[in-house]
This record gives structure tokens, C-alpha cells and sequence, in this order.
């Protein structure tokens, strides 16, 4: 049965609705960033870019680096912009945009964050890189799917006993990375722990300006969280959405964060744009080897 109309939309030139792309113009191994003034400061490495397209917040480039071929999207701010983009980008390679049929034959993607994030540990310092081996999600938006073979309820019960989750909140959601692009990218300057995923940047991540929290020992309980070894080790806005889509979808994902503040002993990187440039290099050489 074809996809109708009204829920694969396409613009007059045949392109997904807001990536404003075709299937061409992407790679199997793409990077997401958050900010689209990013997404130069990753193609300047590159030896050539074939193709650039930008609608609304969604800028795309494609190119080579090191003769291999990466896509670059930026996906602006939040779990919201993920189910965006990780859906449209699906649809490029495994819905034929003429037919609206699912292909027969999947293609998965490789998709890899380069994020910046606040440690929620102090043995985590600023300036480091870390390596999201799981993600927490606090926000709610992958409860919009079928998310049962994908989850791991061991952990989720045992954070939310050891926090006493609101039951006026979505239930937290974990999701691990993919173990094939961690080999990858991990080494020994690479931090490695949970990354917790909220759906705001003030209250839900235990900001308080003018507004009183639900529970205002949040922040304390996520970062004591332990279960086996596993901690939270830090705190941002994509990476659990990333995770939920690529696995529902047959993508492999894995997230990599530069740690420009440390909320645990309230510090700040004094030089983010290096931090953010070092990262960017790390991995798209790791990408290549």
C-alpha cells in the first residue's frame, strides 16, 4: 500500500519536506549537529563538497573527507527536530519517493552526533570528549512509537525507583548505542557513560530562573544514579531520540559529546570553539581509519 500524500510530504521539486533533499544528495555515514553554522565548521575539513541545501534550520552538505563520502545535517534543538529528521532521512533511502512504497531491500545509515554537553560528574572535566554508550530518555517523544524491543528495563526500573519518578512524567526510556560505531570511535581519551536526553533546556534539566521545579532534587538523583556501573554522566537535548529512531528504523547511531561545562563543580570550558573544533577532527578521522 502507498504512503499517502498528507503523511510523506514532498515540495514541488520532489524533495523531502524540510530537509529539501533528495535521495542523492546524501551519504550512508552522516554527521548530525545541533547548530546549522556548525555544519561549515565540519565541511572545511573537507577535501571537496558536492552538494549544500539549507531549509529552515536544516542544513545539509555532502562531500569527502579523506576520499570517503559524509553527509553533514544540522537538526536545530530538541527530540522534536530528530523525529524530523531521522524520519525524512529514513524515507530517502527506504520509501521510493515515486511509488511511495517501502523498498523491499533496507539501507541502514550510519549516524554519528557531534554535540556539546554539561558533565554531571566531577571526574568528567571540561574539555574532554565523551562517548554516549547508552542515552536516558526523560522527554517523552519516542512513547509516540512502539518502543518495547528496544528498551532496557532493568535499567529503567531502577532509575526510576532511585528517583522517584513522577508518574505525571513520560517514563524514562533506555536505549543503547551501536556497539559497531563505538568500536570505532571510542579510545583512551574518550569518556564513556549515559547520557540523559530532556525535552526543554530550563526546567527540564533542573534550570531554575522564575519557575519552581516538580521535584528540585532532580539534578542531585540523576547524578548519584549508579546501577551496575552505569552512570549518568551527562546531561543534553538529541541524543535519546537519536538512538530511539536509528534503532526502530535499522540505523546504527552513536553519539559523541565535547564536555563544555561541568554542572558538578560548576566550571566552564575556556575555549569551546576548540574543544568543539578537536572533537570534530577526532572523529572524522576516526570515520576514515
Amino acid at each position: 500500500m502507498n504512503i499517502q500524500n498528507s503523511e510523506l510530504i514532498l515540495n514541488p521539486d520532489g524533495s523531502i519536506y524540510h530537509l529539501n533533499l533528495k535521495p542523492e544528495h546524501i551519504a550512508n555515514d552522516i554527521i548530525f549537529v545541533g547548530d546549522q553554522d556548525r555544519v561549515d565548521k565540519v565541511t572545511e575539513h573537507f577535501d571537496k563538497i558536492e552538494f549544500t541545501t539549507q531549509k529552515r534550520e536544516f542544513k545539509t552538505s555532502t562531500g569527502f573527507y579523506k576520499g570517503k563520502r559524509l553527509s553533514v545535517v544540522s537538526t536545530g534543538i530538541g527530540p522534536d527536530n530528530i523525529d524530523i529528521v531521522l524520519n525524512e532521512l529514513d524515507a530517502l533511502v527506504n520509501i521510493d519517493l515515486e511509488t511511495r512504497l517501502v523498498k523491499k531491500e533496507h539501507t541502514a545509515l550510519n549516524i554519528i552526533r557531534i554535540g556539546t554537553s554539561g558533565s554531571l560528574q566531577n571526574d568528567i572535566p571540561v574539555d574532554s570528549f565523551l562517548l554516549s554508550s547508552h542515552a536516558l530518555d526523560i522527554n517523552g517523544m519516542l512513547h509516540a512509537y512502539q518502543i518495547e524491543d528496544i528498551s532496557i528495563p532493568e535499567i529503567e526500573k531502577a532509575f526510576i525507583k532511585h528517583t522517584d519518578w513522577s508518574v505525571r512524567k513520560a517514563k524514562p526510556i533506555i536505549i543503547d548505542n551501536s556497539k559497531e560505531l563505538e568500536s570505532r570511535l571510542f579510545s583512551n581519551i574518550t569518556f564513556k557513560g549515559i547520557t540523559a536526553t530532556a525535552g526543554g533546556f530550563y526546567g527540564p534539566q533542573g534550570r531554575v530562573l522564575r519557575l519552581s521545579l516538580q521535584d528540585p532534587n532532580i539534578n542531585k538523583k540523576i547524578d548519584s544514579f549508579n546501577y551496575n556501573g552505569h552512570r549518568i554522566t551527562n546531561l543534553e537535548m538529541e541524543t535519546s531520540a537519536i538512538y530511539g529512531l536509528s534503532k526502530l528504523l535499522g540505523h546504527k547511531a552513536c553519539s559523541m559529546n565535547a564536555i563544555l561545562a561541568n554542572r558538578a563543580n560548576g566550571t566552564f570550558s575556556e575555549d569551546p570553539k576548540k574543544i568543539v573544533e578537536d572533537l570534530i577532527i577526532y572523529t572524522l578521522d576516526k570515520l576514515v581509519e
